[in-house]
């Protein structure tokens, strides 16, 4: 279901299912399959309200907020089983005033993936688990690419899920940035990485570009992130050689790992710590 340069069109309740099984077994057979849809999707529009809907097993992405200004997505809740592929919760890209509060995400993908052009967007009381967490990114795939601005993401949970807090770029050239995102009050129940920067994404590990990434992140805070980590680097800055992570400010961590010592891990990152900060800062 797909809206195109509307205005002031609000979506209250009731449930899509996408039926997106055989479409997801097509792939995992490796056979020739089709596209795949999203389930829902605004495209060039502007004051828009999606509120209390259920969207359960889209055969790609569950909501798609595109080239949008002025959206408030509020009570949704997103299921999808945790080996779906593509089947991100909520993907925003290219647009501004977007606000997601009070959703319960399920899915096989990111719980919200959030995509080049994106400006002033607030994330709160967001539920993650099963899926690969909340994700800045990719970024940086083509190199003329707009940049990523002004995003807050608080009060969130993390379960069981493949991140937790993430900024992925692709190692390559482009004029994309990061600056100004503010990641405060998460909780994480064994998330693979809890905090991680990876500035060599690379899906497959095949085909990678191996270069430096031209994505300038700066100014990125992490305040009172609390809970368990599923690997030992709880905390995982990756930067880019030739574009190092810059400000990046860590307040009120603590992160664990089973009865062993968590761990954080640093390659071209600088910030500061303060307060309480476990694992020990790299920056």
């Amino acid at each position: 279901m797909a809206f195109e340069k509307v205005e002031g069109v609000s979506v209250y309740g009731g449930t899509i299912d996408g039926r997106g099984k055989s479409l997801w077994a097509c792939k995992a057979g490796g056979g020739n399959c089709p596209d795949g849809a999203t389930s829902l999707a605004f495209h060039g529009s502007k004051d828009i309200m999606i509120s209390g809907l259920s969207s359960i097993n889209s055969e790609m992405f569950h909501i798609v907020i595109d080239r949008c200004q002025g959206v408030t997505v509020q009570g949704v809740k997103i299921t999808a089983p945790g080996n779906s592929p593509n089947t991100d919760g909520i993907h925003v890209e290219g647009s501004t005033d977007v606000t997601i509060t009070g959703a319960g995400i399920k899915t096989g993908d990111d719980c919200i993936s959030i995509g080049p052009g994106t400006t002033n967007l607030w994330i709160e009381q967001v539920t993650c688990g099963p899926g690969h967490g909340i994700s800045i990114g990719s970024l940086g795939k083509d190199y003329d690419e707009e940049g990523v601005e002004n995003v807050t993401v608080k009060t969130t949970v993390f379960t069981g899920t493949q991140n937790g807090l993430r900024i992925k770029t692709w190692g390559k050239p482009s004029e994309g940035f990061v600056k100004g995102v503010v990641f405060e009050h998460a909780t994480m129940h064994n998330v693979q990485n809890p905090i991680i920067i990876d500035q060599n994404y690379c899906p497959g590990h095949s085909g990678c570009p191996g270069q430096n990434s031209g994505v300038k992140i700066s100014q990125v805070t992490y305040s009172d992130i609390q809970g368990s980590s599923a690997s030992q680097v709880a905390m995982n800055f990756d930067c880019s050689a030739s574009n190092p992570c810059s400000g990046i400010e860590l307040q009120d961590i603590k992160l664990t790992y089973g009865d062993q010592q968590a761990k954080s891990s640093c390659s071209h990152a600088d910030g500061t710590a303060s307060g309480f900060v476990v694992p020990p800062s790299c920056l």
